[in-house]
């Protein structure tokens, strides 16, 4: 499963090569309520089909007719929605939201091709727009690098800029691998265990026989990353999380019971980890949406990270036991 902004550039991509017109939109700047993250793209075809959304379908609708209507744009511009209270409610923008965009004409030396072929390999892309000249220069990037835009130059970030390690390659871990990288999580699965790692196929995901500890140091945690582990294996699942627990990581979670998640963090309490560190474990891993089967899990352990990520969850708040029930019921790990 591809990320979103790695469809809409294969869109793009797939145009150009069929000789088509393309017209890319970037959101910039927000103010207000915007309805889209900066970053958000739409690639716009000539004759008007679209791919990925920039406001949720509030712009879009101008934005094809604006890109019919000139035919072709020599360089890229500027385009603003939402300044005024009528604009606002002519094209459905929220609460007075404002959306700041850049509208680039795509061609051969736009770098597209290149850039669907390294984010294929799983690599940060930074892509640099002269808003004067329309050249593109593409580079590498790192995690913390996000979208910047003077008026002069574009910069966009593309690539999986969050990283997701689960322990285990069981079934939930199919779902929660191959669910995570829609979300652009770029996920490494670690499990030494011949009879797992043998029939692990989801595609895009990493896998790695190492064990756990030794994948989690080498992969050197940062704030842009999580480990999750469901393996149910005391001495698998408490070696990546000793590890994971003194990093960065935004996130730390473990599958299983309240039960089976107090009596881990007394065994973690035996080792170098400091009582604020084992407070940062998330277990039962997941929102409490009442999950049972393992896309379900899977579903309740991403959006808690998301909500994490996205700073909608206190971490320490998502950390207090909550109610009478798991957060994430597993029936293999119930006792």
């Amino acid at each position: 499963m591809d990320s979103v902004d790695t469809e809409v550039l294969k869109s793009a991509a797939n145009w150009l090569a069929a000789g088509q017109r393309v017209t890319l939109a970037t959101v910039v700047k927000t103010w207000g309520s915007a309805p889209r993250p900066i970053g958000a793209l739409l690639a716009i075809r000539g004759d008007g089909l679209v791919s990925g959304s920039v406001s949720g379908g509030c712009v879009e609708d101008d934005l094809i007719e604006r890109v019919r209507a000139e035919q072709a744009l020599e360089r890229p511009q500027v385009v603003t929605y939402g300044v005024t209270k009528e604009q606002a409610e002519r094209f459905g923008l929220p609460c007075g939201g404002t959306l700041q965009l850049v509208l680039e004409p795509l061609s051969k030396s736009s770098g597209i091709d290149e850039l669907v072929r390294r984010l294929g390999e799983h690599e940060l892309v930074s892509r640099q727009l002269e808003m004067a000249t329309g050249d593109v220069t593409l580079s590498s990037a790192h995690a913390p690098d996000l979208l910047e835009f003077n008026g002069t130059v574009l910069k966009t970030v593309h690539g999986p800029r969050w990283r997701l390690v689960i322990i285990g390659a069981g079934q939930t871990s199919r779902y929660l691998a191959f669910m995570a990288q829609a979300l652009d999580y770029q996920v490494t699965v670690c499990d030494p265990r011949e009879e797992y790692a043998v029939g692990w196929d989801v595609d895009g995901a990493v896998l790695d026989r190492r064990m756990p500890d030794d994948v989690v140091l080498a992969m050197k945690m940062d704030a842009h990353s999580a480990v999750v582990a469901v393996t149910h294996d005391p001495k698998l699942d408490d070696m990546a999380l000793l590890e994971a627990l003194k990093s960065p990581a935004f996130y730390v979670g473990a599958l299983g019971s309240r039960l089976n998640n107090a009596k881990r963090r007394e065994r973690l309490a035996q080792f170098d980890l400091s009582a604020e560190e084992i407070a940062r474990l998330h277990g039962p891993v997941g929102l409490p949406i009442g999950s049972k089967t393992p896309p379900e899990i899977a579903l309740s352990i991403l959006a808690e990270m998301t909500a994490v990520r996205r700073g909608a969850l206190d971490p320490q708040k998502a950390l207090v036991p909550r109610g009478t029930a798991p957060a994430s019921v597993d029936p293999l790990a119930c006792s």
